[in-house]
This record gives structure tokens, sequence and C-alpha cells, in this order.
């Protein structure tokens, strides 16, 4: 219903889901302590209203613009709501997927695309949040579709309610090349040939270490979990039965380290999740993609902790990386 009434680039959308975040607060915070009031808001801005990739499908920058405001106005809404409904001390904040941006070339077209695309992809949320602003060195680009001059102050204020924490979801980075015939960032990401790649990204795990150091000394967010991080791998049973998908277990691995990394350089870290415990529905790609440290065979249902699985609760019952990586392959 409210899709059809306009969905996120409607300003009541926005204050349908406070209304919600109040519901649902009454009910769960006498026993939910953490609280995230939106996951990866540029996948249902950008990638929904933007390039049409995801629900709703839309390809209107107007639109995706309209969508990103009024998801971080109903962000800090729902903050509020969540606060005064809870019953008991809760912490509240936000994930955000970002991404560590560099340019194919240190021409100036590659550098001026890749600030442009670290614009739309990072620092359109991250400003907002904890500078009460969207970056200025977008406006030029971004005026026609979305008047910066006309957003009312309170707004920005709601926006910026401060957050007990952030977190951030990674997986690859992204390397962005001048392309003029892209309308208006001007740039495209491109695959470096001759590194490491998933089925559908770069491996990179030094991104992670940037992207949370670039975060925490730019705009000192408080505590910082990564709430989501894994890789796809093609996998299946082998002839006894178990599922060994080595591949994953390194991109954790290697991936881990760089938290620790960023742990020891003073940011202040508090936890990490993996994408994910299951097999699932992931997004546009359905079931071909799988992600889980469980198998899911999608006909039975049955369940097959992968050698993933039971590598990862070596890590979690040591509180670190002291469990073996294996060989790359």
């Amino acid at each position: 219903a409210l899709e059809d009434a306009g969905g996120w680039p409607n300003r009541a959308t926005a204050d349908a889901f406070g209304a919600y975040a109040r519901i649902v607060g009454e009910r769960l915070g006498d026993r939910v302590t953490h609280w995230i009031t939106h996951n990866e808001p540029l996948a249902v801005s950008l990638a929904g209203h933007f390039s049409g990739e995801h629900a709703p499908g839309r390809k209107d920058p107007a639109a995706a613009l309209q969508t990103v405001h009024h998801l971080l106005l109903s962000h800090g809404y729902a903050v509020h709501e969540l606060r005064q409904a809870a019953s008991g001390p809760i912490e509240v904040g936000i994930t955000l997927d970002q991404h560590y941006v560099q340019p194919a070339t240190e021409s100036d077209e590659d550098r001026d695309a890749a600030r442009r695309f670290d614009g739309m992809l990072n620092r359109i949320f991250l400003d907002p949040l904890f500078r009460q602003a969207y970056p200025a060195d977008m406006a030029p680009i971004l005026e026609p579709y979305f008047p910066y001059d006309q957003i009312p102050a309170e707004d920005l204020e709601m926006i910026a309610t401060p957050i007990d924490f952030l977190g951030v979801n990674y997986y690859t980075r992204t390397v962005v090349a001048h392309d003029p015939d892209t309308p208006i960032l001007q740039g495209k990401w491109t695959q470096p040939a001759g590194n490491d790649y998933s089925q559908m990204w770069e491996i990179y795990p030094d991104g992670l270490y940037k992207v949370l150091t670039r975060v925490w000394e730019d705009y000192q967010p408080g505590p910082i979990y990564i709430t989501e991080n894994g890789i796809p791998v093609p996998e299946g049973h082998d002839a006894d039965g178990r599922v060994r998908d080595y591949r994953r277990v390194d991109y954790l691995h290697q991936h881990i380290a760089q938290v620790h990394r960023a742990l020891e350089a003073g940011v202040p870290m508090r936890g990490y999740f993996v994408w994910s415990l299951l097999d699932n529905f992931e997004w546009a790609l359905g079931y071909d993609m799988r992600f889980g440290i469980i198998h899911v065979d999608f006909d039975s249902l049955e369940r097959t902790i992968k050698e993933s699985g039971h590598w990862y609760a070596e890590v979690i019952r040591n509180h670190g990386l002291t469990a073996p990586r294996p060989l790359r392959v």
C-alpha cells in the first residue's frame, strides 16, 4: 500500500516507518537490546530507484535521491521512537554497505570519477548522519535532481541524531574509470585483470581495513560492527557428504585479519558477523549464489555444516584467529 502511494520517494513513507518503529519497539523493547534501523539504504535507494537492479526496479535519479533522504529521515525518526518505546536500556544504529573506492589510473579524469562514486556510494549517507549535511562537492551534479538548498534544517538535525554504533557491510572494493557516456556520475565500475575474484566481485581484503580506518578517521561514529562480510562459493556435497568450501574459509580468514588490524590501529571494533549463516535468497540473483556457512538443499531443506562453518566455530571458541588458515585454492 505504501508503494502504491508513492513508496520511498514519498515523504509520508518516512513518517510511516517512524510509526512502525514505535510499534515494534513497544512489543520487543523489553527483550531486544541492539537495533539496526536500516540495512544497506544504498540498495533500496540507488539499486532500487537509480539503476533499477532491485525492487521496485525504477531508473529515476530524482526518485533515487528522494529515497536516500527519506530513508535517512526515517532512520532518525526510528532512533527517537525506539528509545522512547523501549522499557530498558538499548543501543540503536544503522548499517551502511561501505565501498573502498579507487581510480582505475592516476589520471585526473579517473580520480574525479572515483570521487563522484565515493560521494554517491559512501558520503551521501555518512555526511548527513555524522556531519548534518550532504556532501557539498556533489551538489553541482545532484542539485538538478535533489535541491540541497531546499532541505529543511530540522530534517538534517533529525538525520544526525546521535547513534550508539555503526554497522558496516563490506564485500569488495570499487575501481572506477572515467566514462563520459555514463549519465550523472560519468564513471564505471571496472574489474582489474589478474586479481582474485568470486562469482560476483573482486576479492580485496585490504579494502576492509581501508574502509574501517577511513570511516573512523573521517567521521568518528563510535563503536563499529562488521554486520556483513562473506563470499559466494559454488559448492556441493563431496562423496563423503562434506561440503569443502575452503575458498570461503580463506576469504573469511583474510578479512577477519583486517578487522583485527583495524582494531590495533585504534578503530573501536565491537563485533564481526559472517554473511551468512544459511544459504538463502540473494536479491535479484535468487538461489544461485550461496553465501552460507551452512549448506541448504533447496529441495529437501536438509542442512549441512560446511567446512567454513566448522572452521568459524573454532574462531568463535577461540575468540580470534587461532584456527589455521588453509592453503589458497
